[in-house]
């Protein structure tokens, strides 16, 4: 089943094109787009979770209440310092915070791993390493001097993405108490509750393709997140992430091709690394 993270990195990259176009259309506002794409992604979801639900009594023990709360908290705080930083920064100066997560993810768990021994959190260096080089490849593919100047809104995408990493592997501990779609549709529910509570958006007016733009976005954030869920539990979280940070190669080629975006040197030199270092991990 290693060929799902690969197509986790395809719908990460997809869903990252259409939510650039979106975000930078002229009527949508983010606070409305935070609080819809939830809501979308529920309703994706909906026609499959009476097929695929699981949701072990385990699940409703405190200590699994408290890391669910938990998942929902970090998550939440997210994407608020994610809105944050949206809010007084371009977005495409922002693409260097937003890449630290997976080398947020990878330490984490790396973290974790020290302190429980139940091999949720896997320990091979074969794997580690390789992750750890891809990551760093991957930031620095991104990092320009501007971005060396820190300002609130970059420091605030940075907590964002910490807060999304450390959100995901505090989620391993409980995954096996329900089935991927059952976690991520429960998980976005709470989201998209406190969303209309902490954001409060204004309902807006939108032509078909943004309504359409907005829907697809959602059927690839569920194709991701469900297939992130399925491979930590059965591929490891570190290989898991390994394999999903292909994703930026097929942005760069997606945004090449659809935003007209150029591809520079390092974006090409960080893709040789990353498919090397996936290669190393799966083959070697």
């Amino acid at each position: 089943m290693i060929y799902l993270p690969f197509l986790g990195a395809i719908s990460l990259a997809s869903g990252t094109i259409l939510e650039k176009i979106v975000v930078k259309h002229k009527n949508i506002d983010i606070k409305f787009y935070q609080t819809a794409i939830f809501l979308v992604i529920m309703l994706v979801m909906l026609p499959f979770i009476y097929f695929y639900w699981k949701f072990d009594p385990q699940a409703l023990q405190p200590l699994n209440i408290i890391i669910f709360s938990l998942v929902i908290i970090f998550s939440l705080l997210a994407n608020w310092f994610v809105f944050y930083s949206v809010k007084g920064e371009n977005v495409s100066n922002l693409e260097p915070a937003k890449m630290i997560e997976p080398l947020f993810v990878v330490l984490l768990a790396i973290l974790f791993s020290f302190f429980i021994d139940s091999g949720m959190y896997e320990k091979n260096l074969k794997v580690v390493i390789p992750a750890i080089i891809a990551g760093l490849a991957l930031i620095l593919s991104h990092v320009k001097r501007h971005h060396l100047k820190f300002n609130k809104y970059f420091l605030s995408a940075i907590l964002g993405s910490f807060f999304f990493a450390l959100e995901l592997v505090i989620s391993r501990l409980i995954l096996d108490y329900y089935s991927s779609l059952t976690f991520y549709f429960l998980r976005c529910a709470f989201i998209f509750l406190f969303s209309l509570i902490i954001f409060r958006p204004k309902m807006i007016k939108m032509d078909k393709t943004l309504t359409s733009y907005i829907f697809i976005t959602g059927i690839f954030w569920v194709l991701y997140r469900v297939i992130v869920y399925y491979g930590y539990v059965n591929l490891g979280i570190i290989f898991t992430t390994l394999i999903i940070m292909v994703s930026p190669i097929f942005i760069y080629l997606f945004a090449h091709i659809f935003l007209k975006e150029d591809l520079s040197w390092r974006n090409i030199i960080a893709s040789i690394i990353i498919i090397g270092c996936v290669l190393y991990a799966t083959v070697f």
